[in-house]
């Protein structure tokens, strides 16, 4: 495969989440110098040490950096940083998605001088300034959450020169690139509803330590409905949709509004005679339902706008789940986990037009009175399920693929306590 030779050393450092001389590239890169130039005889200090960048909603760090040089010079000086430079597979520019650079010298505006245009084999331009024995110069760097996700070092160079070539001042400065907190688009959310009807938000962290922030209320009048399910992913920032049935068997659309103190728009009428169902649960932005006779029936989400005909005809997928005393699904995947009587926790895989057959999962499974799928609340990856004990205290566990089916694993962690005062966890 054709190989670029990269400025974005940056990118490669995060992708691979090394130092670039662990991985072959040079440490400064430096560039050749215009005919009779001399060597550098002054010095840059970065002030404060290595800047250290979180990638996610944290925003931008900034660098100052103080350049000095010991003789007198006119005109303009110029100034460049030299970044590690080396060469990796075409296919892998993507990796520079999510990284903005800004620059600006003696307080000035700061300007654009992005790390990311190949074609300058490295070498980043600074703005100008009038010549003077003391420069300071402030880069300022905002690593994304869709930046690449193994994070680590990166030394480069800052050399400061007249117009006529002549480096005056030459030093390292270096950066380290550390997990933040994945914007809100990036996160998902846990609801749960109290006794007294209040609907109440967590919203996901992406950080194993501590998944979920303080709650934060929604909205209260939610106790007029005897089921709550997720019908898509949803995200701290507003978006995904989720059904709710009354007690009359309405069933009732609640669609994502994108904005994260109102997440949900006001509710529309999906149709009637859900009171038939002794379970709700999401399956790939559809929905899948147990009737009283222990049939699960699948009602496939289609495209339409119009809320009284987003699910198709429903369509008989498997008998006997009555032996089940929980199931919840992924909303936006289409495994299920089903609990029997004798806390035995079963997977069922996708298939068509239901379910492959069970896989079991583990015993014990009776200690909590609910548990639910969640999309990922920890940042590893894949989605987790969350579970409910019955002095209150809630466990996450993190999910792998077993035999074709996303199933929990058998070490869970407490994220919290105190959650019986709520009827509905989803």
């Amino acid at each position: 495969m054709a190989h670029v030779r990269a400025a974005l050393a940056i990118a490669t450092v995060l992708a691979v989440g090394v130092t670039p001389a662990v991985l072959g590239g040079t440490a400064t890169a430096a560039v050749p110098l215009a005919a009779g130039a001399v060597s550098a005889s002054g010095t840059v200090v970065q002030e404060g040490g290595t800047l250290v960048v979180p990638s996610g909603e944290e925003g931008p760090a900034t660098t100052r950096i103080k350049a000095s040089q010991y003789r007198t010079t006119t005109g303009l000086l110029k100034a460049r940083l030299l970044l590690p430079t080396m060469e990796w597979d075409a296919g892998d520019e993507s990796q520079s998605f999510g990284l903005t650079t800004t620059c600006a010298v003696n307080g000035g505006a700061f300007q654009s001088c992005s790390w990311d245009d190949t074609e300058r084999g490295g070498v980043v331009p600074l703005p100008t300034a009038p010549a003077s024995t003391s420069l300071t110069y402030d880069i300022r760097v905002d690593a994304g959450s869709s930046a690449p996700l193994r994070l680590g070092g990166l030394t480069a160079t800052l050399e400061v020169f007249t117009e006529d070539g002549d480096v005056v001042a030459r030093g390292p400065l270096s950066f380290t690139f550390v997990p933040g907190t994945p914007e809100a688009y990036l996160r998902t959310t846990v609801l749960a509803r109290d006794k007294a009807g209040v609907l109440w938000q967590y919203e996901s962290t992406g950080h194993a330590d501590k998944p979920l922030k303080a709650r934060k209320r929604i909205g209260g009048g939610w106790n007029v409905y005897t089921s709550l399910t997720s019908l898509t992913s949803r995200t701290a920032g507003g978006q995904g949709d989720l059904v709710a049935r009354d007690r009359d068997g309405v069933l009732w659309y609640y669609e994502g509004s994108n904005n994260a103190d109102q997440p949900f728009k006001p509710r529309v009428r999906i149709g009637g005679g859900w009171n038939q169902y002794t379970a709700i649960i999401g399956r790939g932005m559809g929905l899948v339902a147990r009737d009283k006779s222990g049939v699960l029936w699948r009602y496939s989400r289609n495209g339409s706008d119009n809320p009284a005909l987003m699910l198709d005809a429903r369509r008989q997928v498997h008998t006997g789940f009555n032996i089940y005393t929980v199931l919840t699904g992924q909303a936006n995947g289409y495994d299920a986990l089903a609990r029997d009587r004798d806390g035995v926790l079963w997977a069922y895989p996708s298939g068509w037009p239901g379910y492959d057959p069970r896989v079991r999962v583990g015993g014990g499974w009776n200690t909590y009175d609910t548990f639910t799928y969640t999309s990922d609340l920890d940042g590893v990856r894949y989605d987790d399920v969350i579970a409910r004990d019955k002095e209150g205290r809630v466990w996450m566990y993190g999910c792998v693929y077993r035999n074709g089916t996303l199933v929990p694993t058998s070490t869970r962690k407490q994220i919290g306590w105190g959650w019986g005062i709520y009827d509905a966890i989803l």
